[in-house]
């Protein structure tokens, strides 16, 4: 069984006490990672803190360089990364149209080397002869990241490259159900940065409480559900702390009666089922209008009885298990819930019969608004199809959900499905796609899917102060 330690100033560190880290598409442990506690959030922070003066006035172009041997780092340890990635999720190597832990590792080294160009710009307000005005953006100090387990790797560069880049300083607090893969890259990553600048500490539900409670922490990025978001805006309410939160989706997608489905289906059904449906940002809700509702919920059906389901490391597997068992719980009494609403299944619909945390890929139609299937992130595959027929009503139906993460319009009239778009409150809207990302390009999420921003220079500034700065002549 493998083996993993914390980090903490560029030193591997024991707690003397481990926990279990199950593969889900077997459920037995593959792997062993220490059990920290509060003595190792002290530790962290301190470490993190003491590095911070130094690594925050290391030159632009020092820090730019140190990173992209960071993303050099990962991609030579690629190959060993995808195989952690796949174990410790159950995403498969490939993966549904190339959704998987290449395309996890793979983005994570484009996205550092992205990330790592970036430069915060001096805005020059007024220059004349009175004064010249500046506004300057400073780094906040030590930055918390806390990350889930359904892209453990990607979503902990999402955080961690663009606080480094900026001049803070950084400590890790992985799931624990995810913890190996942002292990490893904290290893190889502080073979590279100075000491202090990165640490990674693993444990329960407890450390990260402590760690965003911490006094000494100037910034909390954390991406996760809702109610630990919540939890820890209360945690961090105490110091003032900063937050960015990346909360839960229950995203949208509006069929309009104009478009090819035999073209239209394959994309579909990609943007809803990518990663086992374990995406905040995919597409959850289906609204098809009515006029080709059947032949929508034929095709969806069809693509679903099709999908390649089985263990991520065997070649040619599409979609995997669901992560853990407590979510596959959730999926299961929502599937039961659906089924006493009245809802049509016409795919799926019972856990699979084999080892591992397996739910057979689901299509549910006839359910509407109100039902727990519609409502609710299932956060696993399992997708209601939504009869409409009226564009004004619909979007108001999407709008009326609590999450407001991402939404998208789907139609052969580009124009009108992109003003039909902006009407949708979410904080990232998609015509004839859906949860597609990338680095340059902002994304977060409205009402209960969070607040800030990540990505790009929009998301660089969230870790950073603005200084004011006036010079009179």
């Amino acid at each position: 069984m493998q083996q993993f330690n914390m980090n903490i100033n560029g030193n591997p560190v024991q707690s003397g006490n481990t926990f279990d880290v199950i593969n889900p598409a077997t459920g037995i442990a593959f792997a062993q990672c220490q059990l920290g506690d509060a003595s190792h959030v002290e530790q962290a922070v301190s470490a993190a803190k003491a590095a911070f003066p130094a690594w925050s006035q290391t030159s632009d172009e020092e820090r730019r360089q140190l990173l992209h041997e960071v993303a050099g780092a990962i991609k030579a340890n690629m190959s060993e990364l995808m195989e952690l990635v796949t174990k410790e999720t159950g995403k498969p190597m490939g993966g549904l149209n190339g959704v998987g832990s290449g395309m996890e590792v793979g983005g994570s080294v484009a996205w550092t080397q992205y990330t790592a160009e970036l430069q915060l710009p001096v805005d020059v307000i007024q220059d004349n002869e009175v004064a010249r005005i500046e506004v300057h953006r400073k780094p906040l100090g030590v930055v918390a990241s806390i990350t889930p387990w359904n892209w453990p790797l990607m979503i902990a560069i999402w955080h961690v490259i663009p606080a480094l880049r900026a001049g803070n300083t950084v400590v890790m607090k992985p799931a624990t159900y995810t913890p190996v893969s942002s292990l490893r890259f904290a290893q190889l990553a502080s073979e590279i940065l100075p000491p202090g600048v990165i640490n990674i500490i693993t444990g329960p539900g407890s450390v990260g409480g402590l760690l965003t409670a911490h006094p000494d922490i100037a910034k909390v990025a954390f991406t996760g559900s809702t109610p630990t978001g919540k939890r820890i805006m209360e945690s961090a309410a105490g110091n003032l702390t900063r937050c960015t939160l990346e909360l839960g989706g229950n995203d949208a997608g509006i069929v309009l009666p104009d478009i090819d489905v035999a073209e239209m289906a394959p994309k579909l059904f990609a943007a809803c089922f990518h990663n086992n449906g374990q995406t905040c940002a995919a597409l959850k809700r289906l609204y098809v209008h009515e006029s080709q509702y059947e032949e929508v919920c034929q095709a969806m059906a069809g693509l679903a009885e099709n999908v390649v389901v089985g263990d991520g490391l065997e070649e040619g597997t599409e979609l995997g298990p669901v992560q853990n068992l407590a979510q596959l719980n959730i999926i299961r009494d929502l599937a039961a819930s659906a089924k006493a609403d009245g809802g049509r299944f016409l795919a799926g619909g019972h856990v699979m019969d084999r080892d591992g945390y397996f739910f057979e890929p689901t299509i549910v139609a006839d359910l509407t608004d109100g039902s727990r299937l519609v409502d609710e992130e299932p956060f696993g595959p399992i997708v209601p199809i939504i009869k409409y027929s009226d564009i004004d009503e619909v979007i108001d139906r999407a709008n009326r959900n609590e999450c407001g993460l991402g939404g998208s319009v789907w139609s052969s009239d580009l124009d009108k499905a992109a003003e039909l778009a902006q009407r949708l409150e979410c904080g990232s809207a998609w015509v004839n796609d859906h949860g597609a990302l990338q680095p340059d390009a902002p994304f977060g999420g409205i009402k209960q899917s969070g607040m800030g921003v990540e990505f790009g220079l929009y998301g660089m500034e969230e870790f950073t102060s603005l200084q004011t700065l006036k010079v009179v002549r």
